[in-house]
């Protein structure tokens, strides 16, 4: 029996039974209310952007306009590239995530990717490697450099608009096997996400970062049996992961515009990187459609 209760029927006597069970009502009412109108949940300081829909996520372009820059190939640890950043000042710093093409590829190949991910609210750099035949371990150290590159450098002018502790990784082919390489070596990223991945190293027990991986059902490059699957796996079920395998795709479905991939994409940086729990909906219950030939999860833990 609730406090209130008591405190009302030490009145009844002084009442008749109609003005006491009218009091108790009210009494019970007003804490029902009050119960009510106690605030949710606090939402991540880190949120940024409207509440997210279908619509919005599938859209060729986010919410924020953005802006770009070029890197130059004389910078130390990678090969330059392309910086893409929301033009919004007014809304704080942003997560940061770095990306690689795969082997014998420039960033061209992935471009589209750039302004894409930038206009949910990310700062994107788009890496040229070394050598177009830089090998994933290369690539990895290669997008870690880069990712120092956003917050060290102090004549970068985006570098105002960096968060620090919010950054990721992302790459196709090779440079998928090097997201993985970085997310390995660097427990402090917030996010990886590995496209088509390919690397001789099959296990990843060591990767503790939030990982989608995403594979095509007809590579040919990769086979996701041999590659996207195995390193999906062999991350720890303690760590937050998710597979994706897009139906009847080649290794180069990453190099055109491809809606399902990067709606997924989107979503998982926005979960672990801004650690906005609004994006929740699109991962888990997992998503689903022709597009679509499997996925796997472990659910975001909120």
């Amino acid at each position: 029996m609730s406090r209130e209760y008591d405190d009302v029927q030490l009145l009844a006597p002084r009442f008749g039974a109609r003005t006491f069970t009218t009091l108790a009502l009210t009494v019970s009412l007003i804490a029902g209310a009050l119960a009510a109108a106690s605030p949710a949940q606090a939402a991540s300081p880190y949120e940024r952007g409207p509440a997210p829909t279908d619509a919005l996520l599938e859209a060729s372009r986010g919410p924020f306009s953005t802006g770009q820059t070029s890197v130059s190939s004389l910078v130390s640890g990678f090969g330059g590239g392309t910086i893409y950043y929301p033009l919004d000042t007014s809304q704080g710093t942003f997560g940061a995530i770095a990306i690689s093409p795969g082997y014998t590829a420039r960033w061209s190949s992935l471009s589209w990717l750039g302004p894409r991910i930038a206009s949910h609210g990310f700062v994107v750099i788009g890496i040229e490697t070394n050598t177009l035949y830089d090998q994933p371990s290369s690539r990895g150290r290669q997008l870690l450099a880069a990712l120092d590159y956003l917050v060290e450098d102090s004549s970068l002018t985006v570098r105002s608009r960096i968060d620090s502790s919010r950054l990721a990784v992302a790459g196709h082919s090779m440079g998928g096997g090097g997201s993985l390489e970085a997310a390995s070596s660097r427990s402090s990223l917030q996010a990886a996400v590995p496209i088509a991945p390919w690397n001789l190293q099959k296990s990843w027990s060591g990767v503790r970062v939030p990982t989608m991986i995403i594979g095509g059902e007809s590579d040919s490059i990769a086979p996701v049996r041999s590659h996207s699957e195995p390193f999906y796996e062999s991350i720890p079920a303690s760590s937050e992961k998710a597979y994706l395998e897009l139906n009847n795709a080649s290794h180069f479905f990453p190099q055109t515009t491809n809606t399902t991939m990067a709606k997924s994409m989107v979503a998982w940086l926005k979960r672990f990187v801004d650690d906005d729990t609004r994006y929740d909906q699109f991962l888990c219950p997992p998503p689903s459609g022709l597009a679509i030939e499997e996925y796997r999860h472990t659910c975001p833990s909120s």
